[in-house]
């Protein structure tokens, strides 16, 4: 990403912030694990690498089993410009390309957000991404910087 894209970026975030909008100016996405996961957050580059389907282990040797949204889903082009800044499409093209090769395998796709909470809540090592987590579902949010 170009640099004046990045300050563009950030000068919109700090004034939304400033005006307490920000939920309104740029949809929030929340990382959500297992709860058995120790992992306490992520650098956008770790994030990449798992979603990336390249990093195969948590830090404690759990496997990693992410959880996806269709590619046309509106959330699932939020969670990739906003916390992976990457295009759905480049993230689309690592899976295919692991997968063609025979090296890896692309994510389990999910249909709902419903659905991303039952899946990562209920699988061990799971993580995934939704729009808002309640007080009452069984995941816990991870934080990428």
């Amino acid at each position: 990403m170009s640099q004046r894209i990045a300050s563009t970026r950030w000068f919109i975030r700090g004034v939304c912030g400033a005006l307490g909008l920000l939920s309104l100016c740029v949809s929030a996405v929340e990382v959500i694990v297992h709860p058995n996961v120790t992992a306490t957050a992520l650098t956008v580059s770790t994030a990449r690498s798992t979603f990336g389907m390249r990093q195969n282990k948590w830090p404690d040797g759990t496997p990693v089993r992410v959880f996806v949204l269709a590619d046309a889903h509106p959330l699932h082009n939020a969670f990739c410009k906003e916390v992976l800044d990457v295009f759905p499409y480049q993230l689309r093209q690592s899976w295919d390309r692991q997968v063609y090769s025979g090296i890896g395998q692309a994510p389990t796709e999910l249909f709902s957000e419903e659905q991303m909470i039952e899946r990562v809540s209920t699988t061990l090592g799971a993580i995934g991404y939704v729009k808002k987590v309640s007080d009452h579902d069984a995941v816990r949010i991870i934080t990428v910087h």
